[in-house]
């Protein structure tokens, strides 16, 4: 079973969705026995980091996330949510990666939306993509490089356009918006 975290972001509905698409059931719960039990967990979102996170701790869902042992993948605010801090609200996140969330520099059409590259594409989430490949990106605010970043775009300033620390993985563009190449980083994922 896959399980959608549902907390106060939008665009959950679209993920499940894409699932729909490649053949797969899933959830959308923030019952904490069901995350805990589901095969996979996918975190996405779009909206705002502060209010985000006063939810994740309101429902306990801060610590269940950060426990969780099986294969997990956040996506465009899930990802910065996982970074230790943001600089949207001022967030102190869930710091499972070593990564600050920092707003785009005013210099080009902020927020950055549309179709982009990356590069540096390491592991098992990029099997059979290739960095000529675009994906779609909409968002305001970037996590810096570091340690666990495991693919690179650019847009005003390098950023981390995909994470990665043990089973926890995490994009920035959405996958379920990307086309085929979404559905195949969907798809290597769900084989993890």
């Amino acid at each position: 079973m896959i399980a959608i975290i549902k907390y106060n972001a939008g665009n959950i509905k679209s993920v499940q969705n894409a699932l729909n698409r490649l053949g797969y059931e899933s959830v959308i719960t923030d019952d904490v026995e069901t995350l805990l039990n589901a095969d996979k967990v996918i975190f996405p979102g779009v909206g705002e980091a502060s209010t985000a996170m006063n939810y994740l701790k309101e429902k306990g869902l801060d610590e269940v996330i950060q426990s969780i042992k099986q294969p997990f993948l956040g996506i465009c605010l899930g990802l910065q949510l996982m970074c230790k801090s943001s600089e949207e609200g001022n967030t102190e996140c869930l710091g499972i990666f070593d990564a600050t969330v920092k707003l785009f520099p005013p210099e080009e059409k902020v927020p950055h939306m549309g179709w982009n590259n990356f590069e540096n594409l390491q592991g098992e989430l990029f099997e059979g993509v290739d960095i000529n490949d675009n994906v779609y990106y909409v968002h305001s605010y970037y996590a810096e490089s570091c340690k666990e970043t495991v693919a690179m775009c650019d847009y005003i300033k390098p950023f981390s356009a995909a994470l990665q620390k043990d089973n926890f993985y995490a994009t920035q563009f959405h996958p379920e918006k990307s086309a085929s190449i979404g559905e195949q980083i969907l798809k290597n994922f769900l084989k993890l």
